[in-house]
């Protein structure tokens, strides 16, 4: 994730602009910020997951190809 990234993340919990009140409305769009934080992360690890397994089943596939073919 990038700077930019997360800027725009904070842009839409609306944390610019806004001081810590008590009545929790800055604790509110932090909690927002971090669930669009831990989101992100989760995304990019499933498309690690994705290109790993698309990887195993690729190197799988040919060499069960490569298998038949010396028999």
């Amino acid at each position: 994730m990038n700077e930019k990234e997360i800027i725009e993340m904070a842009q839409r919990c609306g944390l610019f602009g806004i001081r810590p009140y008590p009545d929790g409305t800055y604790f509110e769009a932090l909690e927002a910020f971090a669930k669009l934080i831990a989101e992100k992360e989760r995304e990019k690890f499933c498309a690690v997951l994705r290109q790993l397994h698309d990887s195993y089943s690729l190197t799988s596939d040919s060499n069960a190809i490569r298998a038949r073919g010396q028999e």
